[in-house]
């Protein structure tokens, strides 16, 4: 009794791994794409500021209320920045690991 192929497989399993590695590859990619097409958005001090980003992580936009601008308090405006930013970061993040199908061990 023998077993033909690669390391035991026969040549009817392989190309069958073959076609679902592939299968999985574009399934992947496909799930990429439409993430990065996706916006995400987070706003942060009661609506004062609101950025909205591309799945891909680029910057769409960052709208900011007039009544937050203080030139005597810059700095609560970069915190409120850096706040929506790292918040609409994280939220790619986990939509990132629910849409993107994951291969074990990696």
């Amino acid at each position: 009794m023998g077993y033909g192929g690669f390391g035991g497989f026969g040549g009817g399993n392989m190309q069958q791994l073959m076609r679902q590695a592939q299968k999985m590859q574009q399934d992947m990619q496909r799930a990429r794409e439409e993430l990065d097409a996706r916006e995400f958005s987070s706003t942060v001090g009661g609506g004062a500021v609101t950025i909205t980003m591309f799945g891909n992580k680029t910057l769409k936009s960052i709208n900011i209320k007039k009544e937050v601008v203080d030139p005597d308090d810059v700095e609560m405006l970069e915190d409120l920045i850096t706040s929506a930013f790292n918040d609409v970061i994280a939220k790619i993040d986990i939509a990132e690991k629910e849409t993107i199908p994951q291969i074990p061990g990696m």
